[in-house]
């Protein structure tokens, strides 16, 4: 039985981005915490730093949950954005296997991405006043033709059809059970079952940052979020986003 996140849900034919509808929600009033909003057609989703993020009208789940965790640290915010991937992994690993994390939040079959979080926190009077939750989740798109270099979807990879709205339903259980660990201050839970997880955990590695390609192995994430990846000369490196590239 859900006890948060699923218990409300507004399903919206179209609009701009699922982010976007919840942020203009709580400008003028409180939500229900666990509000989800859908959509069947997202026309200007977004993904981490402005990225665009490709769904096929009516094949996907598109969705955006709103959440107050004013019990997380500001600086532990980052554990938000693990309990979320977690959930979708756990949603992703029941029909296929081989599933990662890709830091920091990008869910991965293999080599290729299956969904993307993109989570906007509003901070007030030094805590963390409300969280909007965006999850990109490919369910039945069979063609992509955004320039992404590596999408895939549950249909692809099972050559099934599955019902958007029994999807759904099963994602917010997924999500209101890491929530629900978060809430009860499972930290090392969360920490470590993401670690565990984590694409190219450990294993070395090509990576890019700056003007530099170099071999590396990821060996974690700091409190703060920051990939931590060390050298083959011994040196570890602490990687905010977009500061570092995985060459796949």
């Amino acid at each position: 039985m859900r006890t948060i996140i699923g218990n409300q849900m507004e399903h919206l034919s179209r609009t701009d981005s699922t982010n976007n509808y919840a942020s203009r929600q709580l400008m003028t009033k409180r939500l229900p915490e666990g509000i989800v909003y859908s959509t069947s057609v997202q026309e200007k989703g977004r993904g981490q730093v402005n990225q665009h993020w490709e769904s096929e009208p009516g094949k996907n789940i598109t969705m955006s949950v709103v959440l107050y965790p004013d019990f997380v640290p500001i600086l532990s915010q980052f554990l938000i954005s693990k309990a979320v991937a977690l959930a979708v992994s756990d949603f992703v690993s029941a029909y296929v296997s081989d599933v990662h994390i890709k830091w920091p939040n990008d869910i991965y079959v293999g080599k290729k991405k299956i969904a993307g979080i993109l989570i906007e926190n509003s901070l007030r009077e030094g805590t963390i006043a409300s969280s909007i939750v965006g999850i990109g989740l490919n369910i039945n798109q069979w063609e992509f033709l955004s320039d992404a270099p590596n999408p895939v979807s549950l249909s692809l990879l099972t050559d099934k059809e599955f019902l958007l709205d029994e999807c759904l339903e099963e994602l917010c259980d997924r999500l209101d059970d890491w929530y629900m660990q978060l809430k009860i201050g499972e930290v090392q839970k969360i920490n470590r079952a993401y670690e565990e997880r984590l694409f190219r955990m450990n294993e070395w590695a090509p990576y890019h940052a700056g003007d530099e390609e170099f071999e590396g192995r990821i060996t974690g994430v700091d409190e703060i979020g920051r990939l931590v990846v060390e050298r083959r000369d011994g040196t570890k490196q602490q990687f905010h986003l977009k500061e570092v590239e995985f060459i796949i």
